[in-house]
């Protein structure tokens, strides 16, 4: 126990590297709380390095509490609004452009089904595509592709 007070600014460090570490790395900034947490454990790793306040336990504890309660009232809010920021560009899946031949008529009231590399999918269309005739996939969702006529695509 004497290593850990005498290292304290050190272990502060390492606790503060490490929970940056497991935010970004393994959670991805889902959670801001060990985020909060490591940048006041540096910070106060700091302060105990430069000697701006005595190395103790009691001090370590009010310090990160204390920068860890600053830090989220500064950066919650910007960092909440990054996470709002996401870019939505279409999905594109190796099934688009499939074509098979349907052999139900479908629209968008009715749909069938197609079985396609050993799955069941439903097939359904924003327009009536009568059956017999060759559909290309423009769309897939969970078990769904959404058909057009092939000589539309």
């Amino acid at each position: 126990m004497d290593w850990l007070s005498d290292n304290l600014a050190s272990t502060l460090a390492v606790i503060g590297l490490l929970l940056l570490a497991i935010e970004i790395a393994v959670l991805g900034f889902a959670t801001f709380v060990l985020l909060f947490v490591g940048i006041a454990a540096l910070i106060t790793s700091g302060l105990f390095y430069l000697d701006i306040v005595p190395a103790t336990y009691l001090n370590a504890m009010i310090s990160v509490g204390v920068i860890t309660a600053l830090s989220a009232a500064v950066l919650y809010r910007p960092l909440q609004q990054m996470q709002k920021q996401v870019e939505k560009k279409p999905v594109t899946s190796d099934f688009n452009g499939v074509r098979f031949v349907i052999a139900e008529a479908i629209g968008p009231a009715s749909t069938t089904t197609h079985a396609y590399s050993g799955i069941q999918w439903t097939v359904k269309s924003t327009q009536p595509i009568d059956a017999g005739t060759e559909v290309e996939v423009v769309n897939v969702e969970v078990g769904v592709f959404y058909v057009v006529p092939a000589s539309n695509a």
